[in-house]
C-alpha cells in the first residue's frame, strides 16, 4: 500500500522515491527500529517487541540500586533484549550507498544496534540519539569498556561492572528510559536537519520525541520529506512521498548500486 501527501497525484511508487533521491544535494536519512527488524532485530513498542517481553529499567532505578544493575547486567550479557549480534540487511546497505556515493550527509537513528556502522558507514557520520548498545560507558568519567571484557569478569567473580579508570558505575552505552537525551548527538542532528534538502525516514513510526521532531524541522525549512514505513505515521499528511513498504526493497530500488 502506498500514499501521498497530495491524492490527487496517485500513489506513488519506489521509483518515484529514486527521483527524488537522484535530484536531492543533501539528504539526511532518518532510522528506526523498522529498518532494523529485516535483521531479525524485535521492535521496541509493538505486540512481541522488546518491551511487551521486559519491563524496562529506569535509569534512576539503575543508579539508585545494585539489585537493579544486576538485572541490568544479566539481561545485557544473555542478549535478551536482541539488540546486538545481527547483521546488517540489504536496507541498511542502502543507506550505506547513499553516504559513500555523498548523496547523504549523515544518518540520525533512533536505533542501538550498531548495523549503520556494521554496513560500512563511518562511525563519524552515524547521529545516534539513544546511544549504543554493543558497548558499555562509565557513568562518572565517559571510559568505554567492551562487553566482551565486561562479561567475562563478571562471569567469573560475579562482581557489577565499574570502571577501570575512577570504579564509577558502568552502564551499557544506551539511553535509558528516565536519562537525558544527549545534548551532542541531538544538538548534531538539528544541524544536519537544518542543512539538508531531503529528510529520508526510513521505519520510524514517529511517535518518540523529541527526536519524531526533526522530520518537521526539516520540512519547514523547506526540505522534501520522504517517509518509508510499513504502517501510517502521524506525519504522513505532511511529507511530499509516503510508501508503505519493506524498507529493503524499497532502498535495493530507490539507491541501486552502481
Amino acid at each position: 500500500m502506498a500514499s501521498r501527501a497530495d491524492p490527487t497525484q496517485g500513489d506513488p511508487t519506489r521509483g518515484d522515491l529514486g527521483r527524488m533521491i537522484a535530484d536531492a544535494r543533501r539528504i539526511v536519512v532518518f532510522t528506526g527500529a523498522g529498518i532494523s527488524t529485516e535483521s531479525g532485530i524485535p521492535d521496541f513498542r509493538s505486540p512481541g517487541g522488546v518491551w511487551s517481553k521486559m519491563k524496562p529499567i529506569y535509569f534512576q532505578d539503575f543508579v539508585a540500586s545494585e539489585e537493579k544493575r544486576r538485572e541490568a547486567w544479566d539481561r545485557a550479557f544473555a542478549g535478551r533484549a536482541g539488540w546486538v549480534g545481527r547483521e546488517p540487511n540489504v536496507g541498511h546497505m542502502g543507506v550505506a550507498r547513499l553516504i559513500h556515493s555523498g548523496k547523504a550527509s549523515s544518518v540520525i537513528t533512533q536505533n542501538v544496534d550498531n548495523l549503520h556502522q556494521a554496513s560500512g558507514v563511518p562511525a563519524r557520520q552515524v547521529i545516534e540519539l539513544h546511544g549504543n548498545a554493543s558497548y558499555a560507558t562509565c557513568l562518572e568519567c565517559g571510559e568505554r569498556h567492551e562487553l566482551e571484557d565486561l562479561k567475562t569478569l563478571y562471569q567469573a567473580t560475579g562482581d557489577l561492572p565499574a570502571c577501570r579508570l575512577c570504579d564509577g558505575i558502568v552502564k551499557t552505552a544506551t539511553i535509558s528510559f528516565g536519562q537525558a537525551m544527549p545534548a551532542g548527538p541531538m544538538a548534531r542532528a538539528e544541524e544536519e536537519t537544518l542543512a539538508c534538502d531531503l529528510f529520508l525516514v526510513l521505519g520510524s513510526s514517529l511517535v518518540v520525541y523529541p527526536a519524531a521532531g526533526f522530520p518537521i524541522l526539516a520540512k519547514r525549512n523547506g526540505a522534501r520529506l520522504a517517509i518509508v514505513n510499513r504502517e501510517p505515521t502521524e506525519l504522513d499528511p505532511y511529507a511530499d512521498l509516503v510508501l508503505h513498504d519493506e524498507i529493503g526493497p524499497v532502498m535495493t530500488e530507490a539507491a541501486p548500486a552502481n
